[in-house]
């Protein structure tokens, strides 16, 4: 029976709350279609970047932006796989969380499967593992240092049962709780000889889909993770063993866990609240196309946007940068910082 450890310190508790914060304020927010479409557009491309990148994908973001838009791009064919794969699973998962309550051990087969469709045998697809992983660490003369092993094959199947078993059976722990321990042990488990992290962070947010947190389906914790890879692995290393891991405390995992959760969380509640600011006297001054929203949300990550900035984010000439740039400054969604070579935009919050 799976029975992990842990601690809900006064951290995680406040974060928690902080979170729950964002989330009513997420609910409450009235966007027009458009621009929640937009967000939500956004928040794909940087979950099947992320996601990837985690992984070794070397794709750039603008790259996993063309793949969306079903645009060819010239990159290794095995990598754009991946991403194509991971936003097909993604799709997936959405169809999971409007038809099921609960995810079972078939979803999580199917999900792998969506993952590394054609990048590996056919026996290795939507199957739990035939033989003993080892996660390793390659060191600078070539060998192999083994840092962790996972159990046995022959157990996967039962510790996935019990890992579900866990997560039906709990509906009183916070739903944040439950997806950062299933994340935990779920690539604890190692369940597949391929795809363990895509899958395990995937079944993660259909969790929090299925439990009602899903942030208008625009939060990318893949980000957090991204940012820092070697804090993401070092956090998940607690043991080199399974029973090694089975016996350690989670407290810290969970809170660095809840730590991310709250940092993607305000970065919905930024992008919300600066993409509302457009409010103008007047319907057509309310409605941004395209590029007018790829451009907002470029200012909003960032802080700032020049012209510079819109014609590598647009492919378009500088002049027509500029035009675009003073138009948003007319709607009032810009405001023009400095003047001249060093002039720069910011979203305009009066």
């Amino acid at each position: 029976m799976f029975s992990p450890s842990y601690t809900i310190t006064n951290k995680i508790n406040n974060q928690l709350s902080q979170i729950a914060e964002v989330k009513s304020m997420v609910e409450r927010s009235q966007l027009l279609p458009a621009r929640e479409a937009f967000l939500r557009r956004t928040a794909i491309i940087k979950m099947a970047h992320s996601s990837t990148s985690i992984e070794g994908n070397e794709l750039e973001e603008y790259q996993v932006e063309k793949l969306v838009e079903r645009i060819k791009i010239i990159a290794p064919p095995d990598q754009i796989k991946e991403v194509e794969n991971y936003l097909a699973a993604l799709k997936f998962i959405d169809g999971l969380d409007k038809s099921k309550k609960n995810f079972d051990s078939k979803d999580i087969l199917s999900v792998q499967a969506q993952v590394i469709d054609g990048l590996v045998a056919l026996e290795k697809i939507g199957a739990f593992r035939i033989g003993q992983v080892y996660i390793v660490n390659v060191l600078p003369d070539g060998q192999e240092k083994i840092l962790y092993t996972p159990p046995t094959y022959s157990q996967v199947p039962k510790l996935i049962e019990q890992l579900l078993d866990w997560l039906r059976s709990n509906p009183d722990i916070h739903p944040i709780i439950r997806a950062g321990i299933f994340h935990y042990q779920f690539e604890t488990i190692h369940p597949f000889s391929d795809g363990n992290g895509r899958t395990g962070r995937l079944l993660s947010l259909l969790h929090l889909y299925q439990s009602g947190w899903n942030f208008k389906r625009v939060l990318v914790l893949e980000d957090f993770y991204n940012q820092d890879r070697k804090n993401y692995y070092l956090n998940l290393q607690t043991g080199k063993t399974y029973q090694d891991r089975q016996r350690a405390d989670l407290t810290s995992w969970l809170e660095y866990y809840v730590e991310g959760f709250l940092e993607e969380a305000l970065k919905v509640k930024d992008s919300i609240i600066n993409i509302s600011v457009v409010k103008s006297g007047t319907a057509s001054q309310n409605i941004l196309d395209i590029d007018e929203l790829k451009i907002v949300d470029f200012a909003i990550s960032i802080g700032r946007i020049t012209s510079s900035d819109v014609e590598d984010i647009l492919h378009i000439p500088k002049r027509t940068a500029q035009f675009k740039l003073k138009k948003l400054e007319e709607k009032r969604v810009l405001m023009q910082i400095e003047a001249g070579p060093k002039s720069y935009y910011e979203v305009n919050k009066k």
